[in-house]
């Protein structure tokens, strides 16, 4: 029986996927990729009872993360993120929020993974950050192994995968991520990715042409 919840919503102007993953005994929650809209995540948060005890982003890319701030100061919690995206959090002509907002911003994190670090917040909340770079230096995805579910970012997309024409990005190089740290998971962990619809490691390498 799964011990663990996930619940998703579009937030932003570029309908970025956020996700609630939360443990069903202690409600404990993880907010993963909050790009925007901290009001209305919340209200779901006080809808559904969470406790909310960590923010993971999956890369700073202004979409994926300025709504981080706002719930940070609510709820007074950590800030994961990879070690190696810490350019791309500060300097805004990698992060795009100039490029998308107009506006020039730095952001914060406060706890710096490293590839394959492991992290157990409860007796359920377990992730894994898998370094994935290419769609920015630093990106990674976070795999919760016990449930089998993947929070792919802009790395993975359902039969494609994230673009690399933004500053920092490159193409062979995700493409060798996903090949060496997703492709190994196994067929049937799902994948929820920064953008559109689910999908599965199996359907991937069945379905994906840079798998």
């Amino acid at each position: 029986m799964s011990r663990l919840e996930i619940h998703g919503m579009m937030v932003g102007p570029i309908q970025t996927n956020c996700y609630l993953i939360s443990d069903v005994d202690s409600k404990e929650a993880l907010i993963v990729d909050p790009g925007a809209e901290p009001e209305r995540i919340q209200q779901v948060i006080h809808e559904l009872g969470l406790l909310p005890c960590g923010i993971l982003l999956t890369h700073a890319h202004w979409d994926h993360i300025n709504g981080c701030a706002g719930l940070k100061a609510a709820y007074d919690i950590p800030v994961y993120i990879s070690e190696k995206e810490r350019d791309t959090l500060t300097d805004a002509g990698i992060n795009l929020s100039e490029e998308l907002s107009g506006q020039t911003r730095s952001y914060q994190a406060d706890v710096f993974l490293r590839d394959d670090e492991e992290v157990r917040l409860s007796e359920n909340l377990h992730f894994v950050c898998l370094s994935t770079p290419g769609h920015t230096p630093g990106g990674a995805c976070f795999y919760f192994p016990e449930e089998g579910v993947l929070f792919s970012g802009d790395t993975l997309f359902q039969y494609s995968v994230g673009r690399t024409d933004f500053p920092g990005g490159s193409m062979s190089q995700l493409v060798r991520s996903i090949r060496e740290k997703l492709v190994p998971l196994p067929d049937e962990t799902e994948v929820l990715p920064g953008h559109g619809p689910g999908t599965s490691i199996g359907d991937e390498r069945e379905m994906n042409p840079y798998v």
